[in-house]
């Protein structure tokens, strides 16, 4: 299994309707929840490790193959978006 754990807090809600399109890049911010949300959608688990204040810490575990579908969701939405621009 593949592990990949980050710190919340810096998120920022674009509006978009699926993941995919959430992923911008807005001032140098990236947008977790956009991330986490693909990473569900690939087949990732993803849980809550433990919270101090409004400080998350977040786990997401999954197969090689969860994570293979995980980076082509990424790449396939990163690429739209510098298509666009």
């Amino acid at each position: 299994m593949s592990t990949f754990t980050y710190t919340a807090g810096t998120a920022q809600a674009v509006g978009a309707s699926k993941p995919s399109e959430q992923m911008a890049l807005s001032e140098g911010t990236v947008n977790f929840d956009a991330i986490v949300e693909l990473a569900r959608e690939a087949g990732m688990l993803v849980t809550l490790d433990g919270q101090i204040g409004r400080e998350k810490y977040e786990s997401i575990v999954g197969s090689l193959t969860a994570f293979r579908r995980f980076i082509h969701a990424l790449h396939g939405s990163l690429a739209e978006q510098f298509t666009a621009s």
